[in-house]
């Protein structure tokens, strides 16, 4: 049983809650913070409908430098967004990238330019589409093709700032 305070004066009630009841509230509770939750996303709108990627960001020199090297894991549904501080045709290679990846290159528009689907880990030589980007997402290889995401599908950002050094 619980109680709840009266305010200024009131008298006070005690409500009675079911066993029902106090399951939805508890399970409603503690989905709260993942409804809540915040952080950088990416979602593509595709043919095949919405996908959300959550995103490491990767908007300065020594992080889009780095990039996703040395990693060995990168959760299905995530990503690193790189943001350029201008719009150029970019190329990128997988020098100390074990992981295979699909490069995603998106104009500043935010339409896919192209994508260099399954990269090769640990190759040097450049990868990149025709056209001018301003941001590139890395995902894991063979993303794109499980969830139909295309050239000319448009994409938004979710918390991401657009700016980058």
């Amino acid at each position: 049983m619980a109680n709840v305070s009266s305010i200024q004066g009131s008298p006070r009630r005690t409500v009675r809650l079911s066993s029902a009841a106090k399951v939805l509230l508890i399970s409603t509770l503690l989905a709260l913070p993942a409804c809540t939750a915040k952080g950088p996303a990416l979602i593509v709108h595709s043919a095949r409908g919405d996908t959300t990627v959550n995103l490491e960001i990767a908007n300065t020199p020594d992080a889009r430098t780095r990039g996703l090297m040395y990693r060995t894991n990168l959760a299905e549904m995530s990503g690193m967004l790189f943001i350029f501080p201008d719009v150029s045709e970019r190329s990128f290679w997988m020098k100390n990238t074990p992981l295979p990846l699909d490069m995603i290159f998106i104009a500043p528009n935010k339409r896919i330019l192209g994508i260099v689907a399954d990269t090769k880990p640990f190759t040097t030589n450049p990868l990149g589409v025709s056209g001018a980007s301003k941001y590139v997402l890395e995902v894991n290889g063979g993303f794109c093709a499980r969830r139909g995401i295309v050239a000319g599908d448009q994409v938004d950002f979710v918390d991401v700032s657009d700016t980058s050094q």
